[in-house]
């Protein structure tokens, strides 16, 4: 039996636990407040629906021990966990003893030890939770093995995957297996095109002035730039009073179109990654937010860092309604991550701003919401402003008294380096301090009284780290 093959039938087993649930019991589901875990808690609620289950629902930015606390004080006897809980084993056995708990994850563990925890984790059997699945993916793998029929919610999964930077051009098997069940159920259409942000719904030279992934020299961040390199290359970028679409195009418009960004990227080392798979929802309104896979990631994004997960979940669960103010709430989103790019720009030479050798660190105070931090080192990871680093590492405070902190690497240097250790590494020795992520992309959270401590740890461990001759 292999690694797969054990990993399915801890799925089996947890699903028999599952099914022990009295149907009178409320069920207490708690998920992470980011794309995956929006997606993740969304399949879980289709499961529920399904199977008349009474729940309530909580989105959260970490599972800190302050909220197990809080949920422990609560009264439920069953809890579910799903994309958060692998970091804080030991608390949940602490603080929920004596209560059903199941915890659907993937990411790093941080015990040996699950006690009477319905644990189900990848990483269990060797298999890279921060690459081969989501924590969608694994809460619909356990859904769908209690009720075949939510396998009608397997492009939800996918939806987590590519929101959790696990799509790369095509998937690993785990998410790959789940596309072909969305495939199949006509619930996604891969199409080979341009991998650029924003083809359903933005003009199309707002698509090339803001596309940083990749980078295209001369357009990218110009506006204009974007307007008379369409020109150039024989695009008339409005159609009458409107401006176009990538999806307006036509096949001849989209080969000038690929070639010319090639042209552009030709000193790059990959100048034609620019084409590869798009995912497609063809059950969703064309030029909609929810038309692109990689555009849906957005918008629960959106949804989950502004306090609205409820509209994500709704958005995902097909509910017309509450996905139109998902969609309204992407532009709250879009002003708020402005305010963070003036905010950098605006300070990048002051004293909030470390510039090390090869890493820079953060420190937006409270300039910044502490649930955009994440998406701001996101973002400056993939600029071009960044081409001589190896980290962002970038912090905000919350209204609780303490500091979020996200940490990114640039220059796709993704699976060459463990975020997740390289956080830890930097926070155990400052107290009361939690971490969480995976490979890719991790954070952490500390008191805001410890920031000073924490800066002086990172300084030294991302140094270290930023001169290794391997990432050189």
């Amino acid at each position: 039996m292999d690694a797969y093959d054990r990993f399915n039938e801890l799925i089996a087993n947890a699903t028999e636990e599952f099914k022990k649930i009295d149907k009178k019991e409320i069920i207490r589901l708690v998920s992470h407040l980011d794309a995956d875990g929006i997606s993740a808690a969304a399949v879980m609620i289709k499961l529920l629906n399904n199977d008349n289950r009474k729940y309530s629902v909580s989105i959260v930015q970490q599972l800190s021990r302050a909220v197990l606390q809080q949920l422990a004080s609560e009264p439920y006897n069953c809890f579910i966990f799903t994309d958060i809980g692998s970091g804080v084993i030991d608390d949940i056995k602490e603080l929920l003893n004596g209560k059903k708990v199941f915890v659907l994850d993937h990411h790093s563990i941080n015990s040996n030890d699950f006690g009477n925890i319905v644990f189900v984790n990848p990483h269990l059997f060797g298999i890279d939770g921060g690459r081969e699945i989501s924590g969608a993916g694994v809460v619909f793998k356990f859904a769908s093995a209690v009720d075949k029929s939510v396998e009608e919610f397997a492009h939800i999964a996918v939806i987590g995957a590519i929101g959790d930077l696990q799509e790369s051009n095509g998937f690993l098997r785990l998410n790959n297996e789940i596309l072909k069940i969305a495939i199949e159920k006509g619930r996604i259409k891969v199409i080979k095109g341009l991998r650029i942000f924003g083809a359903q719904t933005k003009p199309l030279h707002k698509v090339l002035e803001y596309c940083t992934d990749p980078y295209i020299p001369g357009v990218s961040g110009s506006e204009s730039g974007a307007i008379q390199f369409l020109y150039q290359i024989g695009i008339e970028p409005k159609n009458g009073n409107e401006w176009k679409k990538i999806v307006h195009l036509d096949e001849e418009e989209i080969k000038k179109l690929v070639t010319g960004i090639i042209m552009k990227r030709l000193n790059e080392t990959n100048p034609d990654d620019v084409l590869g798979n798009v995912y497609i929802l063809p059950h969703e309104e064309k030029e909609s937010p929810t038309r692109d896979a990689k555009e849906f990631t957005t918008l629960l994004n959106a949804c989950g860092r502004l306090g609205r997960a409820s509209f994500g979940i709704g958005a995902c669960l097909g509910d017309k309604k509450i996905k139109q103010q998902a969609i309204r709430s992407l532009n709250d989103y879009k002003k708020e991550i402005v305010n963070a790019l003036n905010w950098y720009n605006e300070n990048k030479f002051s004293d909030d701003i470390y510039w090390g050798n090869r890493f820079v660190i953060i420190n937006a105070r409270q300039n910044v919401m502490s649930t955009m931090i994440g998406t701001l080192a996101s973002i400056l990871s993939k600029s071009n402003l960044m081409t001589s680093n190896i980290f962002v590492l970038s912090m905000a405070q919350s209204m609780d008294g303490n500091t979020k902190i996200s940490l990114r690497t640039t220059n796709n240097l993704n699976g060459i380096l463990d975020l997740k250790s390289i956080i830890e590494e930097i926070i155990s020795g400052i107290g009361n301090a939690e971490s969480g992520g995976h490979q890719n992309a991790a954070g952490a959270v500390i008191q805001t009284d410890k920031e000073e401590m924490f800066i002086e740890t990172a300084k030294k461990v991302l140094g270290k780290y930023a001169m290794e001759e391997k990432i050189g």
